[in-house]
C-alpha cells in the first residue's frame, strides 16, 4: 500500500457538545424461543463525530448488536434510533462494512463504488464523480478498470471502504474489517481509517477482537460481558486528551496507554476464564 502523505499528526476532534447520533435504549436479543439470550438490557448513546469500539469475548453479543443497528436483526425488547428516528431495517443512513471481501467480481473496482450509490438513485454523473474522488482518497485511482480477483486483501477493503463512505452515510459500522489482513497491511488500512474519518467526520462503530487495534482506533469502548452480553465496561480514552493520534507510535508513548491496555487484558481474561469455569 502507498504510505498515506496526508496523514496529520494529534488531529482534534470534538464529541463534548454533540447531539447523540444514536440511541440504544434496553436492548434484548433472544433466540430459540427465550432459551438464549445474547444480549441482555443494553442501553449507550453514539455522538456526532466519535469512534466507537465494540470489545468482547466471543459471543458476547457485540456483532449481534452491530447487526441491530445495521437493521439487519430486529431486538427481542427495547428500542434503538438512529438520527431520531426508529431503526426499522437497513437504511442509506448506515454504511456496513464486513470482514469478508464483498466487492462483485464480475465488476470493475469504479463499478463496484457506484454501485451502491446507483442503487439509491444517484445520478450516472454524479456517482462517477464521487466514485473517483472516493478511490483517490483510498489510493486506487489507477485501479478503477481493475477487476476484484487482482487485487490484495487490503486493495479489496479499500474498495469497500470506498464504496461505502461514497454512500454518504451518518453512521459507519465495521465488523472486524482488518481481521483477514496481514499486520502490516492491517495497521496501514487502521491508518488509513482514521485519515478517513477525520476527512469525512463520520459516528463510526468498530467491532475488533484485538485490543491495541481498539485502542487507536477509538474515542471510547463499550467492553461486552460474556453470555448474556450486558455492558461491563464504557471506557472514554481520555489519555488522549481529545486528540487522534495518526502515527501510532506517538499513542503508545502517552500517559496512560499502558494502563488502558493492561485493564482491557485483564477485563477479557476474567471473562474467558469465568466462561472456562462455567460460572
Amino acid at each position: 500500500m502507498t504510505k498515506i502523505a496526508s496523514l496529520h499528526a494529534h488531529a482534534s476532534y470534538d464529541v463534548g457538545h454533540a447531539h447523540p447520533v444514536l440511541r440504544a435504549h434496553r436492548i434484548s436479543k433472544e433466540y430459540v424461543n427465550g432459551t438464549f439470550t445474547a444480549l441482555d438490557d443494553v442501553s449507550f448513546e453514539l455522538k456526532e463525530n466519535q469512534i466507537t469500539a465494540f470489545v468482547g469475548p466471543s459471543g458476547c453479543g457485540k456483532t449481534t448488536m452491530l447487526r441491530i443497528i445495521a437493521g439487519l436483526e430486529h431486538p427481542t425488547r427495547g428500542r434503538l434510533e438512529v438520527s431520531g428516528k426508529p431503526v426499522v431495517g437497513p437504511g442509506p443512513d448506515r454504511g456496513m462494512i464486513f470482514q469478508a471481501y464483498t466487492s462483485f467480481p464480475w465488476l470493475t473496482v469504479l463499478e463496484n463504488v457506484e454501485y451502491g450509490m446507483k442503487i439509491i438513485g444517484i445520478p450516472a454523473a454524479e456517482r462517477r464523480e464521487r466514485a473517483m474522488s472516493f478511490l483517490k482518497l483510498v489510493h486506487l485511482q489507477k485501479f478503477v478498470d481493475s477487476y476484484p480477483r487482482s487485487l490484495s486483501g487490503g486493495m479489496k477493503q479499500r474498495v469497500a471502504l470506498a464504496r461505502t463512505l461514497a454512500q454518504n452515510p451518518n453512521v459507519l459500522l465495521m465488523d472486524e474489517p482488518f481481521g483477514a489482513l496481514d499486520a502490516q497491511v492491517r495497521w496501514e488500512m487502521q491508518e488509513l481509517m482514521i485519515e478517513l474519518i477525520e476527512r469525512e467526520k463520520k459516528t463510526v462503530v468498530a467491532i475488533t477482537h484485538d485490543i491495541a487495534e481498539a485502542i487507536y482506533l477509538a474515542d471510547r469502548i463499550i467492553f461486552f460481558s460474556r453470555q448474556p452480553g450486558r455492558i461491563k465496561a464504557d471506557i472514554n480514552l481520555d489519555f488522549k486528551n481529545g486528540k487522534r493520534y495518526p502515527l501510532k507510535e506517538e499513542l503508545i508513548k502517552l500517559p496512560g496507554y499502558v494502563d488502558l491496555e493492561y485493564r482491557l487484558f485483564a477485563m477479557m481474561r476474567e471473562e474467558i476464564r469465568d466462561a472456562s469455569s462455567g460460572e
